[in-house]
């Protein structure tokens, strides 16, 4: 029972490994991006330091455990809401918040570390903040009614209202859907009854299609209310992007004859023939279902797949609830990730901007992810010792 015990034998080697696989897959995939010649730059290096930054965060992050966490939620929700909120307090001609795109979204650091976006790692202290918000209602409501569910919902949607106003300021709406993802996701797992949950999920789909409908038909009613004639281009272009070749639709268009060209085996390692734009960043898979064809992205897919099952395996042995809801959060952050930005390069959903998790080149992205995967470290780690501990007593 004493090797039970020991740090090796609670550390999550599976998950260690399928990080390590995404990593050699993330390094080939960025090489290979490469010889499009769009940048001159070498990202691998950069890319490199970033696992190995990446790998320190799961250590740090790993080394506290849950209950600390727990602790410190509201300091840490608070400390992403206050980046969030310097990067408009500060003025643009300052060296410090580097606009890109007409977003602020982003801190130059100086001494030539680079840039970093808040937001990216607001995702995961938002997902700390959502559990503790749901761990002390039920706590302090230990008979479940009507009115404490509604109560409930009020709370989490009060913890989203904050970072998703700043992040829809930027603006960034890939960013903001990720937020509505992990909400909805813990909004279903906060044990909330569905005689509220199916109404809410109803009316919102139904709005959702409504503004999909008047963005086609009745643009200048959304007009009205701050739509802009971009925000149509990219509905028009991911339906119809052959009619939007010069513009909006480009990237989706290269992308799929990417893909497409790639057939079932590939081209091969550096054997693109194809320019996508960006396709070491957002169209990254572009770039693998052309080396790699039908048979590499499925395998991609599948690894992400694996990925989401086993944090799923650990989720489901947690006995803490804060724990459990940072892991549920966590997996529709990564879930809701993959699914748009595959979908985005293969014309299933619109093109939105968000990097696919742990191969997309980008340090903020990547390090917000590891920050994500080292508190399911965490929370796997000093799980055991608590079973260990209960078991003992018994």
């Amino acid at each position: 029972m004493n090797s039970i015990k020991r740090p090796a034998d609670r550390f999550d080697w599976v998950l260690a490994f399928i990080l390590l696989l995404f990593g050699v897959i993330s390094i080939i995939a960025i090489s290979s991006a490469q010889t499009t010649g769009q940048y001159t730059r070498n990202f691998i290096p950069s890319q490199i330091q970033w696992y190995v930054v990446g790998s320190i965060i799961i250590a740090i992050t790993m080394y506290l455990e849950p209950e600390q966490y727990k602790k410190a939620a509201w300091v840490i929700y608070g400390g992403g809401i206050f980046l969030l909120f310097l990067l408009f307090i500060l003025p643009d001609g300052m060296a410090l918040v580097a606009p890109r795109n007409g977003a602020k979204s982003w801190f130059h650091l100086p001494f030539g570390i680079g840039s970093i976006q808040p937001a990216e790692f607001m995702k995961t202290f938002f997902i700390i903040g959502l559990a503790r918000a749901i761990t002390k209602h039920h706590e302090k409501y230990l008979e479940k009614t009507l009115q404490t569910d509604f109560l409930l919902l009020g709370k989490i949607l009060a913890v989203l209202l904050l970072p998703l106003a700043f992040i829809m300021m930027q603006p960034d709406l890939g960013t903001g859907l990720v937020f509505i993802a992990i909400t909805a996701a813990l909004i279903i797992v906060a044990d909330i009854t569905w005689r509220i949950i199916l109404p809410i999920f109803i009316g919102t789909a139904t709005i959702g299609a409504l503004l999909l409908w008047m963005a086609l038909y009745a643009q200048e009613f959304l007009a009205k209310f701050g739509f802009k004639p971009y925000h149509f281009e990219r509905i028009y272009s991911w339906i119809d992007p052959y009619s939007y070749s010069t513009n909006e639709g480009l990237n989706l268009i290269t992308s799929l004859n990417a893909i497409g060209s790639g057939e079932i085996f590939g081209k091969g390692y550096q054997g693109r023939e194809v320019y996508v734009p960006e396709s070491h960043t957002d169209f990254i898979f572009s770039t693998i279902g052309e080396d790699w064809g039908f048979v590499g992205a499925s395998l991609v897919i599948c690894l992400y797949f694996f990925l989401i099952y086993h944090m799923t395996k650990i989720t489901l042995e947690l006995k803490d609830p804060f724990s459990t809801y940072i892991c549920a959060g966590i997996i529709a952050m990564i879930t809701f990730h993959v699914f748009e930005n595959i979908g985005m390069t293969i014309q299933l959903l619109p093109i939105t901007g968000i990097p696919l998790p742990f191969i997309s080149y980008g340090g903020s992205s990547l390090m917000g992810n590891m920050l994500a995967i080292g508190l399911i470290f965490s929370m796997k780690f000093h799980h055991r010792t608590y079973m260990f501990s209960k078991d003992e007593d018994d």
